[in-house]
């Protein structure tokens, strides 16, 4: 047994809708773009990550760009293979001289399927792994944070990530309450590409929207520190022609406010159907927000208007998710009822 576990191989993985997140040996090796390019005629892998979102929305007939989640799940089978196993090389680089077996803990919603779960899995039995095991993104969250999650007391963790917002109480190492939505940050950039149609008659594109959410997006349309006004290129819808336009971040905070508003209901009623034990608690400890989404400038404070509860924001947001799983996997003993092999 010892000398199987020499090789083998334990990585934890964040399989995002936007981004996956890869650690190993308490590292993360890999952090890229959830985007597949392919050839068109050939189905073959063309490119993976970060190569491939710099073809997105620029590509010619013969080749095209696959996100292979959606909402958290896996939409395109052979495409998440491919990109799982792409990924896994990106760890071997001029290292491996031999395939060590693989044990994967990836992490999935909580809102999940069983039909959705299991294509999870045939994914990373077909990316190489030997051992798979399943943990949900709040416990994961939860854990990254810091949260000591088995202890009896009652943890609201938010995470809002690229196609699902989870939110969840935990308490006792289990999910006692939980809401997922599929809002999160992909809606959010598409409610930036529709503004820009509707208000400014200019068309952007997916990348550009996601980099306008990145530098002026904001969930309030006053803030103490403020960005400074970005600069938009696109098409112009009249003329056809291309054109730049400024916006601010008060602009931004007012096309998101719908979606946020959505995001806000679902706490409110995850928050209803909470214990009241653990809603005690929970006045205590107050909410935690993790996931890409939490980087929206003054959401933390329009959750805690909304709620009258303290928010607290994860140090590093993006990773939390994964640094929790990369934890689990480490202690697995440990950790092994909250997973489902």
């Amino acid at each position: 047994m010892g000398l199987f576990n020499f090789f083998m191989q334990e990585i934890a993985i964040d399989l995002g809708t936007a981004n996956t997140i890869i650690y190993y040996n308490d590292k993360v090796v890999v952090d890229e773009p959830s985007i597949v390019a392919k050839d068109r005629a050939t189905s073959k892998t063309v490119a993976i990550g970060r190569q491939a979102q710099q073809m997105h929305g620029k590509t010619h007939e013969n080749i095209k760009t696959i996100r292979p989640l959606k909402d958290g799940v896996i939409a395109d089978f052979q495409s998440a293979e491919d990109m799982i196993k792409g990924m896994i090389k990106m760890i071997n680089k001029g290292r491996s001289w031999f395939a060590p077996s693989l044990r994967m803990v990836i992490c999935i919603p909580s809102g999940i399927t069983e039909v959705e779960k299991r294509a999870v899995k045939d994914s990373a039995e077909h990316a190489g792994a030997k051992e798979v095991y399943l943990i949900h993104e709040p416990m994961a969250a939860a854990i990254g944070i810091g949260i000591d999650v088995e202890e009896p007391m009652g943890n609201m963790i938010i995470d809002i990530g690229g196609g699902t917002s989870e939110i969840a109480v935990i308490a006792l190492g289990g999910i006692v309450t939980d809401k997922n939505i599929r809002v999160a940050g992909d809606e959010f950039t598409h409610d930036i590409e529709e503004y820009m149609r509707r208000q400014h008659n200019i068309l952007i594109g997916e990348r550009t929207a996601e980099q306008i959410k990145i530098e002026v997006g904001a969930a309030l349309p006053e803030l103490d520190e403020p960005p400074a006004d970005y600069a938009v290129r696109g098409r112009d819808l009249m003329t056809g022609i291309p054109k730049e336009i400024h916006v601010s971040y008060s602009e931004i905070a007012h096309a998101l406010d719908k979606s946020i508003s959505k995001i806000e209901e679902a706490i409110l009623s995850c928050l209803e159907n909470t214990p009241p034990e653990l809603s005690a608690d929970i006045y205590r400890t107050g909410i935690y927000l993790a996931g890409g989404g939490a980087l929206l400038r003054g959401l933390d404070k329009r959750i805690s208007q909304k709620t009258r509860l303290p928010v607290h924001v994860a140090d590093e947001p993006l990773r939390a998710v994964a640094k929790g799983t990369a934890i689990a996997l480490k202690n697995i003993d440990k950790f092994q009822f909250l997973m489902r092999e």
